[in-house]
C-alpha cells in the first residue's frame, strides 16, 4: 500500500520521515547484500582465518548503506520511466514510487540517495586504516557501479549492461568482505562468489519483464527490451545453469567442500520459475511466481552455501 494512502497531515508526515527514509531504500531487497557479506565471512572462516567481529559489522553496515543509496538514486534517475510504468508488480518492480506518490520530492530523493553513498566514503576510509589500502579502490569501484547503473551519462542498465554491473557489484561485496578480514587480495572469493553474484543478476533480469513496456517507452534498452520478452525468457535458465555449473566446477576443483552440493537444491526453484516465465513472458500481471521463485533460489543458494562453509570450517 503506498504511503500516500495513509493521508498523513504535513506535520505527521514530517514526524514520520525516518521511517519514510528507510522504506525509500526498499529494505526488503537489502537481504541480498546481507547474504553476500555473510558469504564472504563464511569463506574467511572456511580458509581458517580468525574473524574480526567489529570489522565484519562495519563491513555489513557500509555495504547495506551503499546498496540502499544505489536503490534510492535508481528511483531518482528512473522517475520518468517509473511514471510510465502501469505493469509494475509491487513490491518487486517499478521502483518504490515514492516520488510518483508524492511521499518524497525528487530533490529529497536525490539528497537521500547521494547522501547515503557519500557517507560510505569516510566510513570506508576509516575501515581501510585497519584493513588495508586496497579497500579504497574496491569500495570506490562499488560506489561507481551503484551510480553508473542508473545515472547519466552512463545509465548502464538502460544500455543492456545491467546484469554485468550487478554481477560485478556483488562480487565486489564478497571480495571486499574477505579482504577486510584477511588484509590481502585473493582470487578465491571472486571464484566462490561468482555463482551468487550471477543469481543476484538473475533477480534483476526477471524483474525487467514487467517493466519492459515502460522501459522501451522511456528509451531504456535493457536486455529484455532488446531481445523481446519471448526470446529473453530463455535467459533465466541460462543464468541458472551457468551459476550451477560453476558451483559444481568449484566442488570438483576442491574450491568448495563436498557438503556444498546442498547449495544446489534451492536452485531447483529456477525450473518452475523458468517454465512460468516462458509461458507468460508477455503478460506482466502473471509474472509474480517467476519473480518470487528466482528470489527464493538466489537467497536460498546464498544461505545454504554460507551455512555449509561455516559447518565445514
Amino acid at each position: 500500500m503506498p504511503i500516500r494512502s495513509l493521508s498523513l497531515e504535513p506535520d505527521a508526515r514530517l514526524r514520520a520521515r525516518p521511517i519514510v527514509w528507510l522504506l525509500a531504500t526498499r529494505p526488503a531487497f537489502l537481504v541480498v547484500t546481507l547474504v553476500a557479506v555473510l558469504l564472504g565471512l563464511a569463506l574467511t572462516a572456511y580458509e581458517g582465518a580468525a574473524l574480526r567481529p567489529w570489522a565484519a559489522l562495519a563491513t555489513l553496515v557500509f555495504a547495506l548503506m551503499a546498496h540502499a543509496g544505489a536503490n534510492v538514486i535508481n528511483d531518482y534517475h528512473d522517475r520518468d520511466t517509473d511514471g510510465l510504468n502501469h505493469d509494475r508488480l509491487y513490491p518487486f518492480t517499478g521502483g518504490s514510487r515514492f516520488i510518483q506518490n508524492e511521499v518524497l520530492t525528487a530533490r529529497e530523493t536525490a539528497w537521500l540517495g547521494y547522501g547515503a553513498l557519500a557517507l560510505v566514503v569516510p566510513a570506508g576510509l576509516a575501515l581501510a586504516l585497519t584493513s588495508g589500502p586496497l579497500l579504497v579502490p574496491i569500495g570506490l569501484a562499488g560506489l561507481f557501479l551503484g551510480w553508473a547503473y542508473s545515472a547519466p551519462p552512463l545509465r548502464l542498465a538502460g544500455r543492456g549492461l545491467g546484469e554485468v554491473v550487478i554481477t560485478a557489484a556483488w562480487l565486489l561485496v564478497i571480495v571486499g568482505t574477505h579482504y577486510v578480514q584477511v588484509g590481502h587480495l585473493s582470487a578465491v572469493p571472486a571464484f566462490v562468489g561468482l555463482p551468487y553474484a550471477i543469481l543476484v543478476a538473475a533477480i534483476l533480469y526477471v524483474n525487467q519483464f514487467p517493466d519492459a513496456k515502460a522501459d522501451a517507452a522511456a528509451g531504456k534498452r535493457t536486455l529484455v527490451v532488446r531481445l523481446g520478452p519471448e526470446r529473453a525468457s530463455r535467459g533465466l535458465s541460462l543464468l541458472g545453469l551457468y551459476a550451477g555449473g560453476w558451483h559444481l566446477g568449484l566442488i570438483g576443483a576442491g574450491g568448495l567442500p563436498p557438503l556444498a552440493l546442498g547449495a544446489l537444491l534451492p536452485l531447483l526453484a529456477l525450473v518452475p520459475a523458468t517454465d512460468h516465465l516462458k509461458k507468460h513472458a508477455g503478460e506482466p500481471a502473471k509474472l509474480r511466481p517467476a519473480i518470487t521463485r528466482t528470489l527464493a533460489a538466489t537467497i536460498g543458494y546464498g544461505v545454504v552455501l554460507t551455512l555449509t562453509l561455516w559447518i565445514s570450517a
